[in-house]
This record gives C-alpha cells, structure tokens and sequence, in this order.
C-alpha cells in the first residue's frame, strides 16, 4: 500500500486485501472461516469490525436527524437522547478509525506473493560409499 497523505477508509482496507488475496471479500471470508488462526482471518474479523462500527455510525446519526428535525415538537427529553446520540457517534467513530489505523499497519506490511512455478525437478542422491572396506 503506498504512503498517501489521505486518511485510510473501510474502502480501501477492502481493496488491499481483496488485492493481496487476489479474489473478492465475500470468497475471502469463507476461506476465512475454515482457517481461523490465519492471517486472513484476522483481516476478515477487522474488516467485519469496521463495517459493524460504520453502520453504527449511519444509525446513530439517523437517529440524530430524527431528533433534531424541524418538524419535530421539542421537549426536555430530547436532550438527553441526542447528547447520547453524539457521544455514540463519537465513540464509534473513534473505534473505526482506530481499527482502520491497525488494519492499514498491518497491510503495509504483508505482500503478494507470487503463485508458486512447478518445482524444479529433484537429483537422485548419488550413492554413498560406505567406510568399510568390502571383501
């Protein structure tokens, strides 16, 4: 991945991993299940904490609108819901950036490897010479 001035998003976590698997995120996740001490694994679980914290993101600031819409009768309530609606953004917001931050390290770090070539074909041993003299 190289080093971009640009703020990492869930997006591009998904396209470096689908890259360095080289098939779709949705193919990579079954793998994923039936190796679950893996490499891949790990960056399924992240990429799935990433999309739980985004949609929780999208519902709380859903709820927010509803709250604060104009045509909504204000009432002493409300103020409770959305200064819990705002830290609740906050929070989740916090936590995606920061699983976005340890999944793009560790991106950095991992390469393709190439698929390997037919192996190169292997000597027969040569036959070895036993220390006793034969009679």
């Amino acid at each position: 991945m190289p080093v971009t001035h640009e703020k990492p998003s869930v997006e591009a976590v998904v396209e470096r991993i689908e890259a360095l698997w080289g098939r779709p995120i949705a193919e990579l996740r079954a793998e994923a299940e039936q190796r679950p001490e893996s490499m891949l694994a790990a960056l399924v679980e992240g990429h799935d904490a990433l999309h739980l914290a985004d949609r929780a993101i999208d519902q709380q600031r859903q709820r927010l609108h509803e709250l604060t819409s104009p045509q909504r009768t204000f009432d002493g309530a409300d103020t409770g819901h959305i200064l819990d609606c705002s830290r609740r953004i906050a929070d989740f917001t916090a936590i995606r950036d920061t699983h976005i931050q340890v999944l793009t390290a560790v991106l950095r770090g991992l390469r393709r490897v190439p698929e390997p070539t037919a192996p190169a074909p292997t000597r027969p041993a040569s036959p070895t010479r036993s220390a006793a003299p034969s009679r």
